[in-house]
């Protein structure tokens, strides 16, 4: 989840704080580059620099048209982009596309087919259609992209090896056994040499570690294998930096027509295509980093698309690769802290220094090491957490065929292969409808799994019509989609049952079929053993709109409410009992078939939360509905005012610190969320205590409370606001200080601080409003708690 950054609210209850006047701002201001920008475009850059020359060694173009595409898209796609923190360069998911161009056309009519890309980006971007490209399902990209993958890390793996690679994976895996007969060890040496410094260098352990992370594996595993090599003397390819005046520049397009016109549209598609995505995970990364709130905004789309086609175009008539957004370099740039654009700009200017000043240094590394790095990178890009997403949701085979079709028949074609079978695979799961009768109890049940349209009619109609006359019928729809001509087929068979005397319970969704009478598809709920509609219990409960697992539609139910339990206990009991039993029969008829395949999983594999939620026991709260989580996703963690204890308290309690012990330390999760809420009991109680009392348990236990209260009223602590408005009034105020407040006793607790110092823990802090279904994030710094709303525009795809 990300948040928006918030507007700041005054609150007119509090004093206002004594202020320098506001003067009109001078004419001319000075330019100003913030220091977390110029950190963070050393940090790019050395990490661009040796990344752009594999890609043009792995794309066969001239290696300084790498350097000119890193220059171009830091300083124009910089400047002119619509996402300020993400990074634009030559990128590992264009190589195969452009060493293909190469291949066919030669590099200047490349050229020329990257500046006509850039101009249909232009034009995609005047259209506004770049929320499109989102459309895209996420297993062809991911697909698309393991393709160029394994494309890229086959076609280095024979450089590795002291050989050249062929012109498509199948020739390169031809090839490769004759290759092996023919290895070079000086360069397998440098190679793995490589490879090795890539892989230990960030995992360094120790303080020392932390520090020598900063710099960038891929600049030191180069460097330590140009060192190796030159001390070594070992005799190796290595870059070759001709001068700039005999720099080729982007020509005429020469050949055919349709095949320049399909090479202008791969290039077009593969470029926006990462370049949006890209934008749209560069957002997350940055509303997700600890700190200040990101000062750049949100990224504009169709500017992005504007700013990828003008570097294309520039980056072309220069004799550039071609330019998209790139995921290492842009992740880079957020992690180091970046917070505006001038961080990438700086970055290209780098780029330009080094291109030209550099020269002598540049021509010292090995082919080898630099077809290493990025043979590495190709390994990359075939993720197992994107196998695993695809499978989870059903989807490997559209990734498995795109990936074998980028492969083997090229980049578009892989991906047209991809969107085929996509599209038909949808068709399937649409008409694909499974329909099933059986008895149990005398009651018969008739399941329709699926989508119910006109194709599925016939089968239910048959399905319907082994109901015997007068039978009570359980008929449960398990899809969200009826067509009319199903509808009206199962309107009909209705009529006919219930004239014959028969009685028909329809669950699953609320279908609004009418048979004159008080309809019994309002009722969602499944037979009860032991009770036929229309008396008893069920009779009292028939305009009951409560459906098993959406509980937060109870305020619907008119239940009475049973009799205070010293005038009439057996009925209280009895009904919470009979409540309590209807539940469980509910979870086992409906719930439990869905779910038991994940939770046999989840029991053989054990439990791995990514998260610790720590929140109030407060019975509106439903943990897994506000987060959007399925069982094993979060160990949660819930006590009367979501308080932590500091530790070493005296009458403190130890059950807190032993779940945060266990949590951070036993499960290994990620981040560790304090949830306040809206109307919190335990709040109001602690405004209203007097002081000194601490003769009841609940007493006692809202002492821990305190610091929140004490630091609300601390007029030398900023308070904690809402985004765009304050606080409704002095509980809700209690509600955010309290929540930043635990969050500093978290902080005190041995495994948190660890976990913290090693960079393998996020704090969060939450505050949900219940009667706003609203929730809102901690996104300010310490000195200026804000809490800024999270909505539907936050939440990417």
């Amino acid at each position: 989840m990300s948040a928006c950054a918030p507007t700041r609210a005054t609150d007119p209850t509090r004093p206002e704080r004594a202020t320098q006047s506001h003067s009109p701002p001078p004419p001319h201001r000075r330019f100003r580059i913030d220091g977390a920008d110029v950190s963070a475009s050393v940090a790019v850059f050395l990490i661009a620099l040796p990344l752009s020359l594999g890609i043009a060694l792995a794309t066969g173009a001239p290696l300084q048209a790498g350097l000119v595409a890193a220059a171009v898209g830091g300083l124009v796609a910089g400047r002119l982009g619509g996402s300020p923190l993400q990074v634009s360069g030559p990128a590992a998911g264009l190589t195969v596309v452009t060493a293909d161009l190469i291949h066919r056309y030669g590099w200047r009519t490349t050229c020329a087919i990257t500046v006509l890309a850039g101009v249909a980006q232009l034009g995609l971007g005047c259209l506004r259609v770049a929320r499109g490209a989102l459309a895209v399902s996420p297993a062809i990209v991911h697909g698309m992209l393991a393709g160029i993958g394994v494309t890229i890390a086959v076609a280095q793996l024979h450089i590795v090896l002291g050989g050249t690679p062929q012109s498509s994976v199948l020739a390169n895996l031809r090839a490769l056994p004759a290759q092996l007969g023919r290895v070079q060890p000086a360069a397998v040496v440098v190679s793995l040499l490589t490879l090795a410094l890539l892989l230990l260098w960030p995992r360094i352990p120790g303080r020392a570690g932390q520090l020598l992370r900063r710099i960038p594996a891929a600049l030191i595993a180069v460097t330590g294998a140009t060192t190796a090599a030159s001390l070594a003397g070992l005799r190796l390819p290595r870059v070759d930096l001709p001068s700039w005046s005999s720099h080729a520049l982007a020509g005429l397009p020469q050949g055919p027509a349709l095949g320049l016109a399909t090479a202008v549209l791969t290039t077009t598609l593969v470029c926006s295509v990462q370049s949006l995505l890209g934008a749209v995970a560069v957002d997350k990364l940055a509303a997700a980093r600890p700190g200040p709130t990101v000062r750049a905004g949100r990224s504009d789309l169709d500017r992005e698309l504007l700013g990828q086609g003008a570097a294309n175009i520039v980056s072309g008539t220069l004799g550039g690769l071609p330019v998209a957004g790139v995921a290492v370099r842009s992740s880079a740039n957020v992690n180091a802290g970046a917070v505006s654009r001038n961080s990438t700009m700086l970055h290209g200017v780098l780029v330009v220094i080094a291109a030209l000043l550099l020269v002598p240094l540049l021509q010292l590394i090995p082919l080898a090491s630099l077809a290493a790095l990025v043979m590495a990178v190709g390994i990359q890009m075939v993720s197992l957490h994107h196998i695993r997403t695809v499978t989870r949701h059903r989807e490997v085979l559209v990734y498995a065929v795109t990936t074998l079709g980028v492969v083997v028949f090229g980049v578009l074609e892989g991906v047209l292969l991809g969107v085929a079978v996509a599209v038909a695979v949808s068709m399937h799961r649409l008409a694909r409808t499974r329909i099933t009768h059986d008895e149990r109890d005398g009651v018969h049940h008739v399941r329709v799994r699926g989508q119910l349209t006109f194709l599925a009619v016939p089968r239910l109609s048959r399905a319907l019509h082994l109901v015997p006359r007068g039978a009570h019928a359980v008929v449960e729809l398990d899809g969200s989609f009826m067509d009319h001509a199903a509808y009206e087929s199962l309107q009909d068979w209705r009529n006919t049952h219930t004239a014959q005397g028969g009685t028909v319970e329809l669950t699953g969704r609320r279908t609004g079929l009418s048979t004159g009478g008080p309809d019994p598809g309002d009722d969602d709920r499944a037979a009860e053993p032991g009770t036929t509609p229309g008396t008893g219990e069920a009779a009292a409960s028939v305009d009951c709109r409560c459906h098993p697992w959406t509980p937060w539609r109870n305020h619907q139910c008119e239940h009475p409410r049973p009799a205070p339990a010293t005038a009439h206990p057996a009925p209280a009991a009895g009904h919470s009992r009979h409540q309590l039993a209807r539940g469980i029969t509910a979870f086992q008829h409906r719930t439990a078939p869905l779910v038991r395949g994940e939770l046999a999983r989840l029991a053989r594999e054990g439990q791995r939360p990514s998260q610790l939620f720590l929140t109030c026991a407060d019975s509106r709260l439903v943990t897994s509905m506000i987060t959007a989580s399925g069982p094993g996703d979060l160990f949660v963690v819930r006590n009367v005012g979501n308080l932590v204890p500091p530790p070493g308290e005296e009458g403190g309690d130890d059950s807190v610190a032993a779940a945060l012990e266990y949590a951070v330390d036993v499960l290994k999760v990620r981040s560790v969320t304090v949830c306040g809420h809206s109307g919190c009991g335990a709040m109001q109680a602690l405004l209203d205590a007097e002081p000194g009392r601490g003769r009841t348990p609940l007493e006692r236990w809202l002492r821990n409370g305190l610091p929140s209260l004490e630091r609300m009223a601390d007029p030398e602590r900023p308070w904690a606001r809402l985004a765009g408005r304050a606080p409704a009034d002095a509980v809700e105020q209690l509600c955010l200080t309290n929540v930043v407040q635990q969050l500093e006793h978290l902080r005190a607790h041995d495994s948190v601080a660890r976990a913290l110092r090693e960079g393998r823990l996020e704090l969060h802090g939450m505050y949900f409003h219940v009667g706003e279904a609203q929730a809102y994030l901690l996104t300010g710094a310490r000195e200026e708690q804000m809490f800024g709303h999270v909505g539907v525009a936050d939440v990417t795809s």
